[in-house]
């Protein structure tokens, strides 16, 4: 363990990224979502934002309830078993946030698209649907019908999308950002890969001897990692496939604050803009015992 050129904090991290960029972010729902990372993105308030995930979840939640989201581009989004994104929904009926929807395997398509170097994406996903009709009414640059000059068939036509920095949940990495997650990827390793910048939340570092002895476990190539974060429970309260369980508790009160403005300002107050960083969060949140709960079955992985 030589190299530490990538490792560094998540404040630092935060402070490179200016306002308008456009992030990728990772997860689904209750799962792998980036919460350190967006909380640092709001006490630092950062604003005018463009995120793009598969399926929102909390980290998205949290980003557009405190203001700092321009646009979000993604299939939809929930709080699984907690409720929708009461404040996403919000927004949107508001026109405060700009939506571009699509459904999950398109944009799953367009991220493949942006990790293979090529502007667009040929498919036969969303012909016939409401969603291509008002992608290429209002976002004709990004969706189109076209005539495959094979077949002759109707096809649709995907740009690609490549954010200017992708944040990756992992569960454990070596220091050149060598990257180990386990469980339902989703459209993480497309993300990742379109990227022009990686952001790797590791819960530990490990050795290059570790990674060395499972390679084929190595999902995010350190070849493709700018930055690389160690953040214990970075996901808190959601989940990480065999690091450890969501918190219900918390995530329904997090729900319910959402759906009131007033509430949903007053969380933020108390469990981020009143917390100097991650650890503090933890411990008002959680506390260790709770945390320690929470640790995953070795057989379930949750």
């Amino acid at each position: 363990m030589e190299n530490r050129g990538k490792i560094t904090t998540v404040e630092e991290v935060v402070k490179k990224i200016p306002n308008g960029a456009h992030i990728g972010l990772p997860g689904f729902a209750v799962a792998r979502n980036a919460v350190a990372f967006a909380h640092e993105i709001i006490r630092q308030g950062k604003k005018d934002l463009t995120v793009s995930q598969c399926v929102g979840g909390m980290d998205t939640e949290l980003l557009v309830s405190a203001g700092a989201v321009k646009k979000l581009i993604y299939s939809t989004g929930s709080l699984d078993r907690y409720g929708p994104l009461a404040a996403t929904n919000r927004a949107i009926g508001e026109a405060s946030l700009e939506i571009e929807e699509h459904s999950g395997l398109s944009i799953t398509l367009r991220y493949l698209a942006g990790s293979l170097g090529i502007s667009h994406i040929p498919c036969n996903t969303l012909l016939g649907s409401d969603i291509l009709t008002h992608l290429i009414a209002k976002y004709p640059d990004q969706a189109k019908e076209a005539t495959c000059p094979f077949t002759g068939e109707k096809q649709v036509l995907l740009r690609s999308l490549e954010p200017e920095f992708g944040v990756v949940v992992a569960n454990y990495a070596d220091e050149d950002g060598n990257a180990v997650l386990t469980g339902p990827l989703w459209d993480l390793r497309e993300m990742a890969n379109a990227s022009k910048h990686v952001i790797v939340f590791a819960e530990k570092i490990v050795t290059s001897e570790t990674i060395r002895n499972n390679p084929e476990k190595t999902v995010i190539p350190g070849a493709i990692v700018d930055s690389l974060i160690e953040l214990p429970y970075n996901a808190y309260p959601t989940v990480i496939h065999q690091c450890y369980d969501f918190d219900g508790g918390h995530l329904k009160k997090f729900g319910a604050a959402m759906k009131d403005p007033e509430a949903a300002q007053a969380y933020l107050k108390e469990y981020v803009l009143g917390t100097a960083n991650h650890e503090e969060y933890l411990n008002k949140a959680a506390g260790i015992m709770k945390l320690l709960n929470l640790a995953a079955d070795p057989y379930k992985g949750y």
